[in-house]
């Protein structure tokens, strides 16, 4: 019976905990972040630059109109970040750990398939939660 007290307070904790408020998420299973969401011209361009940091749980969103093979690259970007490419089913398609670009020219990062998200996290999320080319995000909030 104790066993089956705890694990009730386990689910409605977690279910508790990822409620939707509104507020955009990404999740992988049970780890989720709370994204930022750059899905025009001007939001996408500046994406995360001139920024020192971002707390554990969050990221930032790019959306696309159409899939396609969205690049990106690390100038002006002063912390290193996991890009996870995601199709139109929010299928991870390409996962790349990336440093911020020090001198011109800066590398940039494709995926070998078309996509329409790119996740943007501190860089070791993805393999701190085991994210890999296949899984499949939930996103809320869009």
């Amino acid at each position: 019976m104790k066993l089956a007290c705890y694990l009730l307070t386990v689910l409605l904790t977690l279910s508790a905990l990822c409620m939707d408020d509104g507020t955009p998420t990404v999740c992988f299973g049970l780890s989720c972040v709370s994204v930022e969401v750059a899905d025009d011209d001007g939001e996408r361009t500046a994406g995360l630059m001139h920024r020192e940091g971002l707390p554990p749980d969050a990221g930032m969103l790019f959306v696309f109109e159409d899939e396609g093979m969205h690049s990106f690259w690390m100038k002006n970007t002063l912390m290193p970040l996991d890009m996870v490419w995601l199709d139109s089913d929010y299928r991870v398609v390409h996962v790349v750990s990336a440093l911020p670009c020090e001198s011109d020219p800066c590398p940039t990062y494709s995926p070998p398939t078309p996509s329409r998200y790119v996740l943007e996290v501190n860089m070791g999320y993805a393999e701190q939660h085991g994210i890999r080319v296949g899984d499949v995000a939930e996103v809320t909030g869009l």
